[in-house]
């Protein structure tokens, strides 16, 4: 019988946030694959766990999961931690996850921390949807694309970022998203926590003359939706109303139900898409 992958959430910066569930889990397992074990080390060593530490990480994840799942596939138990927060999110642990999927073994998560969640519920912003971006791409190409997206992302923001590059990345966010809400968090459930609910606009000229320092939560506010819906419909009426039409017949939507759509996008009535159509000969 195959052992079992644990994932557990390790504190982000107070200690306190460690969970009974998560300590007796790591005094329980046969290995835990820890993204730092210098790091690590002190994090076990605080509450008395003495399980045997291998690393795992960015840069050996692939070839690492394939020797802890062959571990698992001989009965080991594994737990995976990293230096703070919840395994497998904007984190090499999702490769190990997939592997344990394909192979069959069971994986458990054993929530806690996490600094995407902490922040988003500290921002006052919208919370009902959102999206999690993590670390802006390095590739400059790859950068752009993934911020023309958050261009029109109506769901509020969560990105992560280094203090070397967050000038950078606020002004990058304010050349292509225009000035949003923003809310900035750094050292959470520390002892200087600092939550600043703040605009791209200011934050960029706060830090002209300020050197950041820590990891920072950016919480961005997503586009408003009577915004969203005025681009869209702008988009529809550049089209023809036969364009329009394909677009949904295209996707399998029948000819009504299409009409009906169509109607709303351009905010026009039905009768007036039927008429359009009739004269164009499309009915």
């Amino acid at each position: 019988m195959s052992g079992k992958l644990f994932l557990c959430a390790t504190p982000i910066g107070n200690l306190g946030d460690m969970t009974p569930r998560v300590v007796e889990t790591l005094q329980a397992v046969d290995l835990i694959a820890a993204e730092d074990t210098r790091n690590s080390i002190k994090l076990l060593n605080h509450f008395g766990i003495h399980t045997s530490m291998t690393s795992y990480h960015e840069y050996n994840k692939v070839e690492k999961a394939q020797y802890l799942v062959a571990q698992m596939l001989e009965g080991r138990d594994v737990a995976l931690i990293t230096d703070a927060g919840t395994p497998a999110v904007s984190d090499p642990g999702e490769v190990l996850v997939r592997m344990c999927h394909e192979a069959g073994i069971a994986v458990t998560s054993l929530p806690g921390a996490a600094a995407c969640i902490t922040a988003l519920t500290l921002s006052g912003l919208s919370t009902r949807r959102f999206c999690f971006e993590g670390f802006l791409p390095a590739d400059r190409k790859e950068r752009q694309e993934v911020l023309e997206d958050l261009k029109k992302e109506s769901r509020t923001i969560i990105l992560y970022e280094a203090p070397h590059h967050l000038k950078r990345t606020l002004e990058l966010l304010y050349e292509t998203l225009g000035d949003r809400k923003l809310t900035l968090c750094r050292e959470l459930t520390k002892k200087f926590e600092e939550v600043w609910p703040t605009t791209l606009s200011d934050a960029c000229a706060v830090f002209e003359g300020r050197e950041p320092k820590g990891e920072y939560v950016l919480v961005v506010e997503g586009k408003s939706l009577a915004e969203w819906k005025q681009e869209r419909r702008q988009e529809w009426q550049a089209m023809s109303i036969e364009e329009h039409m394909q677009i949904y017949e295209s996707q399998g939507v029948e000819h009504k139900e299409a009409m009906k759509r169509v109607a709303k996008d351009r905010g026009i009535s039905k009768s007036v898409v039927y008429k359009r159509l009739v004269e164009n000969e499309k009915l």
